[in-house]
Order: structure tokens, then C-alpha cells, then sequence
């Protein structure tokens, strides 16, 4: 589905926990970039990466279904081929987080159908840390 600016910062307000799939702390990295920001606007940021403990200094999963908690916004920085298998695994958490925000550039049809009949919003080719700094002039709402 479609989300309007309108019902984007609504969304952007009312998320306080997300993961970010495909997390690197190397500076430069458009994900590094990302989650420092997120970190900074003051949400709470659950690094996802299949190699690595440790990223920003947080505990670090190797996949969503490891995450001990709820996560409101899931933030992908994964090739679109890899997608729908993580909205699969969206599809899977309990609580449904809110939101399936795949990051500029990345797109999938195959995700977004699978997510469409779920209460989850998806946001395709948008980034993150762009979009709320547009919508919300930086601060977290």
C-alpha cells in the first residue's frame, strides 16, 4: 500500500523501537549513516547482521526471530532479493511490527505481496533517516 506523508510522520512519531537489517558500523556505509541518526533522533535501534555481535556498542542479531522484544519498524539494508524472505520473517514476529521500510533503491514486488494482506505498512525506495528528517525537521516527533 501507498503511505502518504500525513501517515508517515503519524508512523515515524509512534515508533520508538527498530531494527535495522543489514546493520555495518564502518563509517561511510549508508546503514551506518542511518543508525547513528536514528540513534541520535532517540529511538531505541536493533542492529541485524548474521556475522557480527557488536554494532553502535549493542547487542547485535543475527536474525529478526532472535530479537527478545517487540520492534515497531523493521529498516532493510538488504538486496531486494532478499526480501521477501525477510518479510517472511516479518510476517512471523509477535507482535507485527508496524512497518516494513525497505531503504533507497531497494524495491520488491514479491515483499510487498506478501506483506498485503497484513495490518504491516511498506515503504520501498524511501530513506529512512531522509524521510523523518523531512517530515519531522530532524527531532524524533
Amino acid at each position: 500500500m501507498l503511505i502518504s506523508d500525513t501517515e508517515l510522520a503519524a508512523l515515524l512519531r509512534q515508533v520508538k523501537t527498530i531494527a535495522v537489517v543489514g546493520a555495518k558500523d564502518k563509517p561511510g556505509q549508508p546503514s551506518d549513516t542511518v543508525g547513528r541518526y536514528l540513534l541520535a533522533a532517540g529511538y531505541t535501534v536493533i542492529p541485524v547482521h548474521p556475522a557480527r555481535t557488536n554494532i553502535w556498542g549493542l547487542t547485535t542479531y543475527k536474525s529478526l526471530a532472535e530479537i527478545p522484544g517487540p520492534v515497531d519498524l523493521v529498516d532493510l539494508f538488504r538486496a531486494a532479493e532478499h526480501c521477501p524472505a525477510h518479510a517472511a520473517e516479518v510476517l512471523a514476529m509477535k507482535p507485527l511490527p508496524r512497518c516494513f521500510w525497505m531503504q533507497l533503491g531497494i524495491a520488491s514486488p514479491e515483499a510487498r505481496a506478501a506483506l498485503a494482506h497484513s495490518p504491516i505498512a511498506v515503504v520501498e525506495d524511501r530513506c529512512l533517516m531522509v524521510e523523518h528528517r523531512r517530515l519531522l525537521g530532524g527531532g524524533n516527533g
